[in-house]
């Protein structure tokens, strides 16, 4: 059976790499639509499945077009965004996290997973 994720989280859905996604552009916890919006969450939901018949390549992230509104990601950020600074480098929270993760992986600990390059620009 085909399977497809919806999303609003681009970057955490390629690092898990499902057979294929759909996204779209709404605040976490929003992904259908808005609350009580029963048209737009089926419109969501209607192109979402549309994407069955055109997504060819494993792995590959869509975006479905739904507009959210008022530009909510810098609202949510200015309220609610209090995370550290991402880094390029893995970081770790102790000497013996950083040294277990070595004798697992090896010392090159490249990240791509965790950083993709393909991920759209706020």
């Amino acid at each position: 059976m085909s399977t497809l994720s919806l999303t609003s989280a681009w970057s955490i859905t390629a690092s898990a790499n499902p057979p294929r996604a759909a996204y779209v552009d709404h605040p976490l916890g929003h992904t259908a639509g808005r609350p009580e919006d029963r048209a737009g969450q089926q419109a969501i939901i209607r192109d979402a499945l549309g994407l069955f018949e055109s997504i060819t390549a494993s792995g590959a992230i869509v975006p479905v077009e739904s507009d959210w509104g008022a530009p909510w990601r810098a609202e949510a950020r200015a309220l609610m965004d209090h995370r550290t600074p991402r880094h390029d480098d893995p970081q770790y929270q102790t000497d013996a996290d950083r040294d277990a993760a070595a004798q697992r992986h090896g010392e090159e600990l490249a990240c791509a997973v965790c950083a993709p390059a393909d991920v759209p620009a706020d």
